[in-house]
């Protein structure tokens, strides 16, 4: 028990979980608001893509720059600035929806600004976590920052489906960018030894660019998850983000749609605790199979499912991308040189999300063509084709780690 919980003897990691689990909170209840904000001025599920997919666009179109950023400055100082920006963007977009302001265009411009946001913090507290912890110590603290954070996801999708539900979305915004200027706190509090880097003038963007490129091309493994999961975060982010709150209106209510998400992150939250003891050799294959209940909640929407099939869907799906979550985390941190990390995670960062405003604006027009359920339940047959496609990597399939933390090279099939 006592290595389960050594991380959280680190005042630094403390810190960094407490402002990231603050934000979480605030960001769990903005969806949900914005999403019906979006419907209710409206009507559109055309317009409610436009304004998600302009933030995920943004978020990859930046996510190049913030891994080079954050590989060259003090990360702790990036989650600070990121966090105080994320409360103005917010601050304005919970304005226009108090005011009534019916402008997507101008909704989706402040979405943009909010995923530039995020394109770098991700890389930033990703990076930072191997800073604030021993390397024996990866999996438990993977495993607890993402039980705070999903945690707070628990209290606030329910959380959120009341507040829009009884106050107006406009106040669920207002609480994000509350949330976001707390976690500025909490970032600042973060203090770790400096970390010699090179000077900016000594080496171009370019150059740390394509150094982060090329590293990234050499892990096999790394790549090909990366590519399957651009495939089903489009597919999911389609279905869930912009068909589940259609679906929600017309079955289970509002109200109800919050306490699904909420589902899920019960299951992210239990899955954190079963993956405090992960202790396997092939923990990225253990990872990668576990997602296939993903496609679950899908094929629940197109059933227009019960509100208890969709509780227990979106719970199992939550389950498994947990011990996903966990285990990439890991392996990318054990795997990847310090000096890359930050880099090749807002390769991640691209590969993965560089779909999901495809899927967010096309869900809308494809829905209008072919019907909502067939689309969903096309979603769900994506996601379970592209998992299929990872498990049949042999790179994916034997890279090995080791008892103490240490990795191994990968095994031929």
């Amino acid at each position: 028990m006592s290595s389960v919980i050594a991380p959280l003897r680190s005042r630094p990691f403390r810190n960094l979980v407490i402002g990231s689990t603050v934000s979480r909170l605030g960001n769990s209840i903005a969806p949900v608001a914005l999403a019906f904000a979006v419907l209710d001025l409206t009507g559109s599920a055309t317009s409610l893509g436009i304004v998600v997919g302009a933030r995920s666009l943004a978020n990859v179109i930046f996510a190049l720059l913030g891994g080079v950023v954050a590989d060259r400055l003090p990360r702790n100082i990036i989650l600070v600035g990121s966090s105080l920006a994320g409360a103005v963007t917010q601050g304005l977009v919970a304005v226009l929806v108090f005011e009534r302001i019916d402008s997507v265009a101008l909704l989706a411009a402040l979405s943009a600004v909010n995923g530039t946001v995020s394109a770098f913090a991700l890389p930033a507290s990703v990076a930072l976590i191997p800073q604030t912890v021993p390397a024996e110590q990866l999996v438990p603290a993977n495993a607890f920052a993402r039980m705070g954070a999903n945690a707070a996801s628990l209290l606030g999708l329910p959380l959120a489906g009341v507040v829009v539900a009884g106050l107006g979305s406009a106040w669920g915004i207002a609480v994000d960018a509350a949330s976001f200027a707390v976690a500025a706190l909490f970032f600042g509090l973060v203090r770790i030894p400096a970390v010699e880097r090179a000077a900016p003038g000594e080496r171009s963007v370019l150059r740390d660019l394509i150094d982060g490129w090329q590293a990234f091309i050499a892990r096999t493994w790394l790549w090909v998850v990366v590519a399957a999961f651009g495939v089903l975060n489009m597919a999911f982010a389609g279905g869930v983000t912009v068909l589940g709150p259609v679906v929600a209106d017309e079955t289970v209510g509002r109200r109800a749609w919050g306490f699904v998400l909420g589902a899920e992150a019960v299951g992210f939250l239990i899955g954190g605790l079963f993956a405090l003891r992960l202790r396997m050799r092939r923990l990225l294959l253990f990872g990668v199979v576990c997602m296939l209940p993903l496609a679950l909640p899908l094929f629940a929407l197109a059933a227009y499912t019960a509100l208890p099939g969709l509780l227990v869907a979106f719970f199992v799906s939550g389950l498994g991308v947990e011990q996903f979550s966990v285990a990439w985390q890991t392996c990318m941190q054990r795997h990847v040189p310090p000096e890359l990390l930050a880099r090749l995670t807002s390769y991640d960062m691209v590969g993965s999300f560089i779909a999901i405003p495809v899927g967010e604006v096309a869900a809308g027009p494809v829905s209008h063509a072919i019907g909502v359920r067939p689309t969903l339940i096309a979603c769900g047959l994506v996601i379970v084709v592209a998992v299929i496609a990872m498990i049949a990597s042999p790179s994916v399939r034997n890279l090995l780690e080791t008892a103490n933390g240490a990795t191994v090279e990968t095994v031929s099939p």
